[in-house]
């Protein structure tokens, strides 16, 4: 049995890994900016509810310690908690700028920090930052989306190898695109320019075309990945990031490839 402490447990994925660890019998504390109250008429004591907007820091802070305190460990650490920025780079507002990097990045920091003092004391946990394929690639209209994925990739990395010799892992799981609310309501739209119709109305067309996939089809990925007993660094959730991160990094690796004779100048 284990006990996991997830953010952003309202719907979509987080709502779905929360029920799957409750169904298969673990201990789950789901948070949310309204508590997430229902569970507990399905699973009863086997969940702690709370409201948590991890844009708080102290509030962060008091819940990860309440919920050790509940539970008396906490075994998977999963911050999902976040929501998408529409817009091109130059359309984007302060406050809209600020407010993503607050819920997409820092969020997952305070989260994370709350947490690693409890896991270091156990000698073992498991933190699991809910990424996405736009954090391994830039694409038009997310482009600050992307920035707080992308600094999500890069403190996550550099956490998992300071906390390795506590015997605590850590995972950026990079979903595709799911049939939730994170492009509906949930998202933000930044005031648009003419300019960069072009991509919005690609970005309609693509979206048409595709097929929602139902978040329920991530629950067994899920359960996979935190049973592991060596889990990955990074791990794609549906087949749909493979083709966009090796496209980009194929590029990436041809362009310093075909720059090397120019960056070597630089060496004295």
């Amino acid at each position: 049995m284990k006990i996991w402490f997830i953010t952003g447990t309202s719907r979509g994925l987080g709502r779905v890994w929360a029920e799957s660890a409750l169904a298969r019998g673990d201990r789950v504390v789901a948070t949310a900016r309204t508590a997430p109250r229902d569970l507990v008429e399905t699973y009863g004591d086997a969940v702690l509810p709370l409201a948590l907007d991890v844009t708080d820091r102290a509030a962060v802070r008091s819940a990860v310690a309440r919920a050790h305190a509940h539970f008396g460990r906490l075994d998977v650490v999963l911050n999902n908690a976040g929501y998408g920025l529409f817009g091109a780079v130059e359309e984007i507002g302060e406050h809209e700028a600020r407010a993503q990097l607050d819920t997409n990045l820092l969020g997952p920091l305070w989260v994370t920090q709350a947490a690693l003092p409890f896991l270091r004391d156990q000698g073992n946990g498991h933190l699991v930052q809910v990424s996405s394929v736009g954090g391994l690639v830039g694409l038009p209209l997310l482009g600050l989306y992307n920035a707080s994925k992308w600094g999500l990739e890069g403190f996550s990395e550099a956490l998992s190898k300071e906390v390795a010799p506590h015997g605590i892992r850590v995972t950026l799981v990079e979903p595709g695109p799911f049939g939730t609310d994170w492009s509906g309501s949930s998202a933000v739209t930044a005031a648009p320019l003419p300019a960069y119709d072009g991509f919005r109305a690609a970005r309609r067309a693509a979206s048409t075309a595709r097929r929602p996939v139902d978040p329920a089809h991530t629950a067994a990925a899920m359960l996979t990945l935190v049973d592991a007993a060596e889990p990955p660094l990074r791990m794609f959730l549906g087949t749909y990031p493979y083709p966009l991160a090796e496209q980009a990094y194929a590029e990436r690796l041809d362009t310093w490839r075909r720059w090397r004779t120019v960056a070597a100048t630089a060496d004295p």
